[in-house]
């Protein structure tokens, strides 16, 4: 009631003909994350509830925070434990061109591998980034809702933290907000905001970066936090090593401090990547909060899956001695590296850039599942794939759509002359 009696109190400047009534997207915004509406639908037709858009949002924000907690503690862990075996830890002043270390120092952490200090650095790392994502595109949404005069769209919280999680935690900030500018702007708003876009700005923002500039956002690369004198502070992911014939189902890859990495490490995240993808136990959590409340969809879900592991275990039938290594890796191993789970769960899911019809949910994961396969088999330069599957799978929506529709059309009108010509003899 305190905040209410505040916002209604200020509500008359907001208001048409106030002062300040072209800022009214940015106070009815502000005035609806904190409290709800309280407009009741008085029609029999409709049912309202307090889950508005704002809450699914909140919702799906909430449910990538497992992910993001352990990201952010492996990041810290990898980075210490690299630095301790090659007997780096011994002073800030080795990264005393990193700002965010000095941070650390005034903090009083220090950089012994203990759980505190590396969840220090992995925030260290995560927080500045998500505060550049979250600001940048925050103005976007606010300036194009404040320009066209509509309410403000609560996409970008879900929309930033979904990007940062995705981005190498390395990233320069400025690269960063250039990324997220260009998927809020390009891949959302000019096609009218949240609920308009056909492709997840995300994603968008992600794959501007990969081709914009390839030797920081390639994805086959891990990073950890090294002085810039210490030569291997980047090295190939595990997907990367698997696809250069480096490891297989039986010689596992190591990890930056030399520490084999079995497919149980790589399901808990105990392997460097992008914050957000490296724990695929988390990932399931978040997945288990969406399918609960039904923000995510079972049937895209269940046929990603199924298209992944349909096509990798044709391509394992189909490999020879000398082939291919990407032939080799069972569903399995697709399942827990790379991007995989966390864009299954929290990407390919997003209800406004996949079909709406039942059948074309389970058409629309099938061909994410298996493009994604296809990607990292058969093409060598990018061991990745998930991202651009998504995408394809984003730009074939609508056509799936349509097409199921139109053939449910057909088959009513077929059905619909059959009864006519009963009724006819």
């Amino acid at each position: 009631m305190f905040l209410k009696t505040i916002f209604d109190k200020l509500a008359p400047l907001f208001n048409k003909g106030g002062k300040l009534e072209k800022f009214e997207p940015l106070f009815e915004g502000t005035t609806s994350f904190f409290l709800t509406s309280g407009e009741v639908t008085n029609s029999k037709v409709h049912v309202r509830d307090n889950v508005d858009l704002k809450r699914l949002m909140i919702i799906v924000w909430l449910a990538v925070i497992p992910a993001a907690l352990w990201g952010m503690f492996n990041l810290g862990h990898n980075t210490l434990a690299f630095m301790d075996k090659n007997h780096l830890v011994t002073t800030f002043a080795l990264f005393s061109d990193d700002w965010r270390f000095a941070v650390l120092q005034m903090l009083g952490f220090s950089l012994q591998p203990d759980f505190i200090n590396e969840l220090a650095v992995g925030m260290a790392y995560f927080l500045p980034l998500y505060a550049i994502v979250f600001a940048v595109g925050g103005f976007w949404e606010v300036l194009f809702c404040i320009v066209k005069g509509h309410p403000i769209n609560e996409g970008f919280f879900v929309t930033s933290i979904l990007f940062a999680l995705i981005v190498p935690p390395s990233i320069p900030l400025w690269e960063a907000a250039l990324g997220i500018s260009f998927g809020v702007v390009i891949g959302k708003e000019i096609f009218g905001g949240t609920g308009m876009n056909f492709m997840n700005p995300a994603l968008v923002g992600r794959a501007f970066l990969f081709f914009a500039y390839p030797a920081e956002c390639s994805g086959d690369k891990v990073w950890i936090a090294t002085n810039a004198a210490y030569d291997g502070s980047t090295g190939a992911t595990p997907l990367a090593q698997w696809a250069a014939g480096e490891i297989d189902a039986t010689h596992f890859a190591q990890n930056v401090s030399n520490v084999n990495i079995d497919w149980l490490h790589a399901f808990f995240g105990f392997m460097p990547g992008a914050i957000g993808e490296v724990s695929t136990f988390m990932i399931l959590i978040g997945l288990v909060i969406l399918l609960f409340t039904k923000i995510a969809s079972w049937r895209i879900v269940f046929s990603i899956f199924l298209g992944m592991t349909v096509v990798s275990t044709l391509f394992n039938m189909i490999a020879t001695e000398g082939s291919n290594p990407m032939l080799f890796m069972p569903f399995y191993w697709h399942f827990v590296l790379g991007g995989f789970a966390f864009g299954m769960v929290f990407m390919a899911t997003d209800p406004v850039t996949s079909p709406y019809t039942k059948k074309g949910k389970y058409i629309y994961g099938f061909l994410i599942g298996a493009m994604v396969v296809l990607i990292r088999v058969v093409n060598p330069a990018f061991p990745e794939g998930m991202m651009l599957a998504i995408l394809f799978g984003n730009m074939c929506a609508p056509l799936i759509d349509y097409m199921v529709k139109s053939r449910n059309i057909k088959k009513r009108l077929a059905r619909a002359a059959k009864v006519a010509s009963v009724k006819g003899e």
